[in-house]
């Protein structure tokens, strides 16, 4: 399964782990391509003609329809299938970790003394509740759990669970979402380029790299909150010949200056964080950005239609999602105005992945990906406003 886009950092699974992931790979294509369309038969055949005679009406809603499918047998089945699958993800992944982590942990440290860019981790850093509370995506111990010294864990798991969790979506290094803004920027922007940049909420780097091969001039840093993860990140961007400087920090407040970059982006954060961290992170964008900087952050699908919500906010629910469903209504380009960029220069775009049915964990709709854009005013524009 390593072949396509392998690289030193990851783990290498024996033959029977081998044959394990890739049951569970199967087994989740089965769920997207054969069992989740049923969940919209079912929903136009029965649900919907049920609910229009008992209330003389279409649902108001995704929460009115989630009301009636929850009742539904077969959306009950299909959804205790896509949870178990997520289960068997990480238990099939954890083998092969587990067995080969003392290894990892050594290939990190070599790669990371030897290579270029830097790593700086801040043991003293709170961890937000939001992560805290919650293993995102079910994953053992989320993001940022530490259960050996120099643990890399959280990060191997994470990068060999993304061709599974995507059906390879993702591309040979994981990093199509990283490709996919970086070609945003470069076809909407085609003047624009930036010296120095931030990724924020990196995990492991994987979205990072596009930007360092878009702009090979241009000083990339990347943050996260959580230690396993930058540890394998900067080793692993060693490993694939990228200089990022890696650092552990909370985006809601970060060490860097005022004013010290030209671009400031994400790729599918802002829906893992909080209704009270939201604000603060863009209103931290606008502190970091220069005059006339640029900040992109690309959003998880939330669905146009209420069915395609509702099946799309299964994640909500079942996958540790906690803060998703928020998103779903969250005005964004309000809150980057009220956060002090200019209205005007607030707007909400798309970008097209491309990915295909079997890519798609439930079939759902349109798979553009929402990003918010807003540019900082120029120095001249800022004193006018004051």
């Amino acid at each position: 399964m390593n072949a396509p886009g392998h690289h030193a950092m990851l783990p290498h699974p024996d033959h029977d782990e081998t044959a394990r992931q890739e049951w569970v790979r199967t087994f989740r294509q089965h769920l997207a391509t054969r069992v989740a369309p049923g969940v919209a038969a079912v929903y136009e055949r029965r649900v919907l003609p049920r609910f229009r005679a008992q209330h003389q009406r279409e649902p108001a809603d995704r929460h009115e329809i989630r009301r009636e499918m929850l009742q539904d047998g077969y959306h009950q089945f299909w959804s205790a299938l896509q949870r178990r699958s997520q289960e068997l993800m990480w238990d099939t992944l954890a083998d092969t970790v587990e067995r080969e982590h003392d290894a990892l942990v050594s290939r990190a440290k070599a790669l990371s003394a030897d290579g270029p860019g830097s790593l700086e981790l801040d043991p003293d850093l709170d961890i937000p509740t939001y992560h805290a509370a919650v293993d995102i995506h079910l994953q053992p111990g989320g993001y940022h759990s530490e259960f050996a010294p120099d643990d890399v864990a959280a990060g191997a798991l994470y990068d060999a669970a993304l061709p599974i969790y995507l059906a390879g979506a993702l591309g040979p290094e994981n990093d199509l979402l990283g490709r996919t803004l970086a070609g945003f920027l470069a076809h909407h922007a085609p003047e624009f380029e930036p010296r120095r940049m931030l990724d924020m909420g990196c995990a492991i780097g994987n979205s990072t790299l596009p930007w360092c091969r878009a702009w090979p001039e241009a000083e990339v840093h990347a943050i996260d909150v959580g230690a396993p993860v930058l540890r394998y990140a900067h080793a692993r961007a060693v490993a694939l010949g990228a200089r990022v400087h890696f650092s552990q920090q909370n985006a809601e407040r970060t060490r860097f200056d005022d004013a010290s970059f030209d671009l400031v982006v994400s790729h599918i954060m802002l829906h893992e964080t909080s209704r009270a961290a939201l604000p603060r992170i863009l209103a931290e964008c606008h502190r970091l950005l220069r005059p006339g900087g640029l900040m992109l952050h690309m959003e998880i699908p939330r669905g146009g239609t209420p069915f395609e919500q509702f099946m799309l906010e299964w994640e909500t629910y079942n996958n540790n999602e906690r803060f998703a469903g928020y998103m779903t209504d969250a005005d964004l380009p309000r809150l980057a105005a009220s956060a002090g960029f200019d209205a005007t220069d607030c707007t909400m775009e798309r970008a097209s992945l491309g990915m295909s049915t079997e890519q798609k964990s439930y079939g759902a709709g349109d798979f553009s990906f929402p990003v918010l854009v807003a540019r900082k005013a120029s120095a001249d524009a800022e004193r006018q406003r004051a």
